[in-house]
């Protein structure tokens, strides 16, 4: 089961029993709330902002008024059951930093604060197990994307794998540094730290679980431990394998300019998915509007998640450039590295470009396409990529995304989102020829045939 409920999250979370549609907010806010009525509960109640708007608080009605429950109190037989079994595994652990982490998360479960736990997660070391549990995501919630889903991700190190990344967590500095913005909105202060592990996936829950599988995460979202100590990204190199035999080589031969489809290689799927978990760990985190001090993710509200996606995938792009101008990559890596991305929009905007990653790949399409970098065929309906003119439009397009986090403007998002995040004609196109094709793979992993 991929669809935790009534409806296809492989099909625009279109009901396939009965005809409800999907609430917004899941299941974290009263159904019949709206938009409207929580703004201006927390405008009437600023002391009660910090709660509100908690990653780890359910919203509910309650005599006649809204109030904040931690998910300790709200979710507490499930949190305590869980508790019980990170410290019954913590006892079997001969790691003492995969231990530390197990015991401070079970009492997180407890406590509803997640840092410390956070902490010791980022420094896990000489470990073969690499596990992470807990709420972070908040692509659920439609609403705000304020409240995070629980989610677990069991996977097995691949030290060899891993050994060859490790060179390019020392370019996290100079990536910051090369951004197209002004250095004001740089985030310098961000911890250096940024570990970099390709494991193989051995399970998976939660939130990760339902629907689109993912390829990689970069964790914790947490801005305190990010500015204390970075963050760590996790490559999940056999969904990456799966992916790319099943979904990316059939949809390049589909949608590319025959020129093009040479260009699409397994190297540049992964490692532009490498430079999209480094970029989420650019770019403004915490940010000033009108003299406050708050995040970006608090500002942009619901278009938070659209729009971060939209500047890793952009950033993912614009990173491989500077490595390739670094030397860390061949010159022939170029143009693997922009058909490669091409063909992926379109294995990432058949997920709904509703959902956070098509919706930041529609945009990304639809602004290369309009500004010459992108050129759809009319009569072949096929599409490629204009070498000479990629590069400086996506850099145009980084610039505009990235000053919208840098400045809090949630209208700028809004306006971006409504404008470029729509299934234009071409993309309408190419998707339907790629109907024929699986949307995504459903994993099957043997520990769950001996649960």
């Amino acid at each position: 089961n991929i669809n935790f409920g009534p409806f296809d999250r492989l099909d625009h979370d279109k009901p396939f029993y009965g005809d409800k549609k999907k609430p917004a907010g899941a299941n974290f806010y009263p159904e019949d709330m709206t938009k409207e009525e929580f703004e201006n509960f927390i405008k009437a109640n600023p002391d009660k902002e910090k709660e509100f708007t908690s990653e780890f608080t359910v919203i509910r009605g309650v005599n006649g008024t809204l109030k904040a429950i931690p998910y300790t109190d709200y979710y507490k037989k499930q949190l305590s059951e869980i508790t019980i079994l990170l410290n019954e595994a913590a006892e079997y652990a001969d790691n003492p930093s995969l231990k530390k982490y197990l015991v401070t998360r079970a009492l997180a479960f407890q406590t509803n604060d997640y840092y410390d736990s956070d902490m010791a997660w980022m420094d896990l070391n000489d470990n073969t197990i690499e596990v992470i549990i807990g709420p972070y995501e908040v692509y659920e919630d439609a609403l705000f994307n304020y409240k995070a889903s629980f989610e677990c991700f069991l996977t097995i190190v691949d030290p060899k794998s891993t050994e060859k990344l490790k060179t390019f967590a020392s370019y996290l500095k100079e990536l910051e540094n090369n951004l197209p913005i002004p250095n004001k909105y740089k985030n310098f202060e961000r911890g250096s730290e940024s570990p970099i592990v390709v494991v193989q996936e051995v399970y998976s829950a939660g939130d990760t679980k339902a629907g689109v599988q993912t390829l990689a995460f970069n964790l914790p979202n947490d801005e305190r431990v990010r500015k204390a100590k970075g963050s760590k990204k996790v490559m999940l190199k056999n969904m990456h394998e799966a992916k790319f035999k099943q979904l990316l080589k059939p949809i390049s031969e589909i949608v590319l300019d025959s020129s093009q489809t040479e260009f699409v290689t397994f190297d540049a799927f992964f490692n532009h998915t490498l430079m999209h978990e480094m970029s989420h760990g650019l770019g403004p985190g915490f940010i000033k509007v009108n003299g406050k001090e708050t995040e970006v993710k608090k500002e942009l509200k619901e278009t938070y998640s659209t729009i971060e996606e939209c500047k890793a995938d952009i950033l993912g792009m614009f990173n491989n450039r500077f490595m390739i101008k670094n030397g860390v990559y061949p010159e022939s890596f170029d143009k693997e590295m922009w058909v490669t991305f091409l063909a992926g929009i379109f294995r990432s905007i058949r997920f709904g470009i509703n959902e956070a990653h098509g919706g930041g790949n529609a945009i990304i399409y639809n602004y290369m396409l309009e500004n010459g970098a992108y050129e759809f065929n009319k009569a072949t309906n096929k599409v490629k990529v204009n070498l000479d003119k990629a590069y400086p439009v996506l850099k145009d397009l980084a610039n505009k995304v990235l000053m919208i986090q840098a400045t809090g403007s949630y209208n700028g998002a809004k306006e971006l989102i409504k404008k470029y995040a729509v299934s234009s004609e071409s993309m309408k196109i190419l998707v339907e020829k790629l109907k024929g094709l699986p949307v995504d793979i459903n994993p099957q992993f043997q520990i769950e045939k001996s649960m």
